[in-house]
């Protein structure tokens, strides 16, 4: 089976990876939008005369499923897309309920991009799983470009994690892709103090449920 993958830039190739390593059988075809990078700091309908005319590529290529593997698509546009593509999409969006039930202290911290931290879907998600705790959402908002150019600012990243930290956050999301890509670096900062999670692992299990 054909299985495509689509992100704005290099973050979904983690991902594509990912799916390759635990479903070697399966033919993995990835799609970016880099010439549109970054993503995140545009509005919905903008982004959807990006990502359609992608999407229906790799229906015409003989995927017959699509892992949107971009956490701004998958909670402002996920809804639309499903009515207008014509096979099943896997949609990315930010861990709040898996961080809702690890915390221990109460405090989560969701790195994610301008846009998906304004939509709609966000915002339901914490109303649902996080109305009881408290979410810190720290600006992020130059992450996924300067990944995307390979000037990753260590500095401002370890600035970033320690804050939420001392803020009491016990677990950490990585609510866009192009952050998977500086996981081992939050990891290191965050070692002993807080988990970090990303989705990887659970679109791979959504994956071989629609598969079976």
């Amino acid at each position: 089976m054909k299985i495509g993958v689509f992100d704005s830039g290099i973050g979904g190739l983690s991902v594509a990876k990912a799916i390759e390593r635990a479903l070697p059988e399966e033919q993995i075809v990835f799609r970016n939008d880099a010439s549109h990078v970054p993503y995140g700091t545009k509005k919905p309908d903008i982004l959807l005369g990006y990502v359609e005319p992608i999407l229906q590529g790799l229906v015409v290529d003989g995927c017959e499923v699509i892992v949107i593997a971009c956490n701004t698509v998958s909670t402002t546009l996920i809804e639309e897309l499903r009515q207008r593509v014509s096979v099943p999409l896997v949609a990315m969006e930010p861990m709040v309920k898996p961080a809702a039930g690890q915390t221990k202290s109460g405090v989560i911290a969701i790195c994610a991009t301008p846009t998906t931290l304004k939509s709609e879907r966000y915002a339901a998600l914490k109303r649902q799983y996080a109305s009881n705790i408290k979410v810190l959402e720290p600006n992020c908002s130059t992450w996924s470009k300067m990944i995307e150019d390979k000037k990753v600012d260590h500095a401002r990243i370890a600035d970033v994690i320690t804050d939420v930290i001392t803020l009491g956050a016990d677990v950490i999301v990585l609510g866009c892709t192009h952050y998977h890509w500086i996981e081992t670096d939050i990891k290191k900062i965050a070692d002993g103090k807080a988990i970090v999670l990303q989705p990887e692992q659970a679109i791979i299990t959504q994956l071989k449920k629609l598969l079976s």
